[in-house]
Order: structure tokens, then C-alpha cells, then sequence
């Protein structure tokens, strides 16, 4: 069977207070975020924070990041290379009062 040089995938979650893992990249394969949006789905403003992880320590890409109710924000400002082993993390300031969409572009590692 051939192998899929390239796949697009599309993550979507709801975000709680715990920090969570959204996305770690297929064995074999270097994933490449195209877009990450988080969006408050309240009335209320509220916080989102979003990391990269490199297997031992966290990079904050926005941390406690305020959006007001019923609006979003982008996540990240441009592409974002997440190598095989690493990983993006995210969580809300309280649960349940945003959703991320992450659209994603994984790569075979030749």
C-alpha cells in the first residue's frame, strides 16, 4: 500500500480548565498548523491560553488571552511546524466557554 505523502486533518474540542492535548502529529508524519482558532461561545468575556510542547516544556502562544463573549481570536498568526514527538495544548479560563478549530496539514517524514 502506498503511503500518503500528505493529509489534511481538521481538530475541534471544547476547552476546560485543564490544560489539554488538541493535537499530536501521526507517527511518521510532521503536522503543520495552517489554522487555530478559539472561539467564545458565552455572552461573557473569558481567557484561553494555547502552548506548544516539546517534550519538556510548554511555549505559550497566547496565555490567558481575555475574548469577549460571542467573538474570536486567532491562535496563531501564521503556520506553525509541530514535529513528530511534539505536541499543542490548550485550556480555557473557565470550562466550557470556548471551542478551538485547529485545521492541520500532516506531512510524511521521508
Amino acid at each position: 500500500m502506498a503511503t500518503i505523502l500528505n493529509q489534511f486533518k481538521t481538530v475541534t474540542a471544547v476547552l476546560t480548565t485543564s490544560n489539554q492535548n488538541l493535537y499530536t502529529p501521526t507517527t511518521g508524519y510532521t503536522g503543520i498548523i495552517l489554522m487555530a482558532q478559539v472561539t467564545n461561545v458565552t455572552s461573557s468575556a473569558s481567557t484561553a491560553s494555547v502552548s506548544y510542547y516539546d517534550g519538556t516544556s510548554y511555549t505559550s502562544l497566547i496565555q490567558g488571552f481575555s475574548i469577549p463573549g460571542n467573538d474570536s481570536t486567532a491562535a496563531t498568526t501564521g503556520k506553525l511546524v509541530i514535529p513528530q514527538g511534539k505536541s499543542l495544548w490548550a485550556q480555557a479560563g473557565a470550562n466550557t466557554t470556548m471551542h478551538i478549530t485547529l485545521s492541520i496539514l500532516e506531512t510524511f517524514n521521508a
